[in-house]
């Protein structure tokens, strides 16, 4: 039982100790010892009252630091508790972001769809094409030889010399080689494209 109501029942109990001895007192006296009582009733009864507000507020803050001291290790105990069930949901939704990309690539694949591993893969290989192309051309316009005009001899007459106009060589010019277009990954995927429409 707190301090403050003991002393308030002690109090009650000394008011009837009075009135039991009282009991041969004349009606003044007696009306004295009961004003006297109640004197030392109200007091006890302050005094009470200024021990709970100081117990109380001694109580308080103890109930306030019991209360933080709960407060953080319900919230460790709830942090750690959520940090588990996140890492569970991040390894299932991982799985399940991976099913995802595997079962459309499947279908993308069973549409004939090419994959960019695929794309990749023929465009390297045309790049690979090209340059092989555009070596060959290099190599036979430097393998063909120019053609040399052809000089003919003019036959003298032995009668009178007639002078006729010497016909100029035929030169051969050049043939203008066609030029390749390089490919690039680009045109293939524009190739693909339309044929696969």
């Amino acid at each position: 039982m707190p301090t403050f109501l003991m002393a308030y029942v002690k109090e009650i109990e000394m008011g009837k100790k009075l009135k039991a001895l009282a009991g041969g007192l004349t009606e003044n006296q007696l009306a004295l010892t009961v004003k006297d009582s109640a004197q030392q009733i109200w007091l006890a009864g302050l005094g009470a009252f200024a021990k709970a507000q100081e117990e109380g507020g001694k109580v308080f803050d103890a109930l306030v630091r019991e209360g933080e001291a709960i407060q953080a290790r319900t919230r460790k105990m709830t942090d750690e508790k959520i940090a588990v069930v996140a890492g569970k949901a991040a390894g299932t939704w991982d799985r399940l972001e991976q099913v995802f990309e595997d079962r459309v690539a499947r279908s993308l694949g069973s549409l004939g769809v090419p994959s960019k591993k695929d794309i990749d893969k023929l465009s390297k290989r045309v790049v690979e094409l090209t340059a092989v192309v555009q070596g060959l051309a290099e190599a036979k316009a430097v393998s063909k030889p120019v053609a040399k005009p052809a000089v003919k001899a003019v036959a003298k007459p032995a009668a009178k010399p007639v002078a006729k106009p010497v016909a100029k060589p035929a030169v051969k010019k050049p043939v203008a080689k066609p030029v390749v277009a390089a490919v690039t990954p680009a045109d293939v995927l524009k190739n693909i494209a339309g044929a696969s429409n």
